[in-house]
């Protein structure tokens, strides 16, 4: 009985496999990937993280740019009107 050239290459395919497994070299190799894999998906998670807190760091200094700006619109407004409301003294 001969077998089709998908089912030759998949048992040459799982031949390889199994060499591979078996070989130190390739175990480490494999085992190498994906602890990188590991690490690439918790660095991604901490970006995301930096992220949101650079949005929350924007919003924070807008709110205190505006805080600051009525801050120092009160002290001008109040300084001119102690110095409208100044009269000459009467001699």
């Amino acid at each position: 009985m001969t077998k089709n050239p998908l089912s030759q290459l998949a048992s040459i395919g799982e031949e390889v496999i199994g060499k591979a497994a078996q070989n130190p070299a390739t175990s480490k190799l494999v085992h190498s990937a994906l602890q990188l894999k590991d690490r690439v998906d918790d660095l991604s998670k901490r970006v995301r993280g930096l992220e949101n807190m650079e949005r929350r760091i924007e919003q924070l200094e807008k709110r205190l740019s505006k805080l600051e700006g009525s801050s120092r619109k009160r002290a001008t407004s109040s300084s001119k009107k102690k110095t409208a409301t100044k009269s000459p003294t009467k001699s």
